[in-house]
């Protein structure tokens, strides 16, 4: 009988311990669940260089290199990417289908005060790409009338379509028409082919498309809009917390470094001086 009790007693311990262990674990955060895994979950969208891009079948760019030497804080964390539209990227956040988006995530009033952003990666202020020998394209103004391409649901897209009330406001023609396309290679085609005058896009970007096809683009170098950044984004939540701080500090450290401004010669030709207190409040 003895024997029977203390393998009971024994059961109701074991069971209790299993018990402790599973509610620690639950009340993990992100990051602690993340180490404990040795996986992050990240999307991005493969499809926006020099950010992110395909190249002979490998995923390559500022982004790619950066988070990259973020992870180096976390050696034994292996890095899991889901490469979906921007469109997509999120919402799939919000529903739990990565721990982060680590692509270019233009900050604006919405997305600053939804999403826990991290501090700047990148300089995101706006100008537009234009066909080579277009003279009659050389500023923002001159853009009134204009039939110009930008990506769906982008913060560029926004800027965009605020430069055409701007426009409008001050007594000019806004412009013609704004097309809108999944990602920005069916935009720079249809630049390209005629069928638009510009496309609207963060000047990192365009200045990569321009030292890659300038046989067939310039970028306009004046910009237009509020100074604006690109950032990473995370669900804002206590559970997030700890893993976007996390991400920040190494970000400062980076910055410290010198490796942000390695990898913006890499990638972009030129440096900008980023931010490494706290994201600056978009004024839109």
């Amino acid at each position: 009988m003895k024997s029977v009790i203390r393998l009971c007693a024994s059961a109701l311990l074991t069971a209790a311990l299993s018990l402790s262990a599973s509610g620690i674990s639950a009340a993990a955060d992100l990051l602690e669940r993340i180490k404990e895994k040795a996986e992050i979950v990240i999307g991005t969208e493969a499809r926006y260089p020099p950010f992110e891009f395909v190249e002979n079948g490998k995923v390559v760019g500022y982004n790619i290199d950066l988070f990259d030497a973020v992870m180096q804080g976390l050696p034994e964390v292996k890095v899991s990417r889901f490469d979906l539209p921007f469109q997509g990227l999120l919402p799939g956040l919000q529903a739990l289908k990565f721990d982060a988006i680590v692509t270019s995530v233009a900050v604006n009033k919405k997305r600053y005060e939804t999403y826990r952003l991290s501090l700047p990666v990148a300089d995101a202020t706006l100008t537009f790409v234009k066909r080579k020998g277009d003279d009659t394209l050389n500023k923002a103004e001159d853009l009134s009338g204009r039939i110009v391409g930008s990506q769906a649901g982008s913060a560029q897209l926004k800027g965009a379509e605020n430069l055409s009330a701007e426009l409008e406001a001050s007594g000019k023609a806004p412009m013609k028409s704004i097309q809108t396309y999944l990602d920005y290679n069916e935009a720079y085609a249809d630049l390209a082919a005629g069928r638009i005058d510009a496309v609207v896009n963060a000047l990192p970007n365009l200045l990569y498309l321009q030292a890659q096809r300038g046989d067939v683009f310039e970028t306009v170098p004046a910009t237009f809009g509020p100074a604006s950044y690109f950032s990473w984004a995370f669900r804002q939540d206590d559970d997030s917390r700890p893993l976007a701080d996390f991400i920040d500090e190494r970000l400062r450290t980076l910055a410290a470094d010198g490796t942000i401004e390695t990898l913006q010669k890499k990638w972009f030709g030129s440096t900008t001086a980023l931010p490494t207190d706290t994201l600056p409040e978009p004024q839109s």
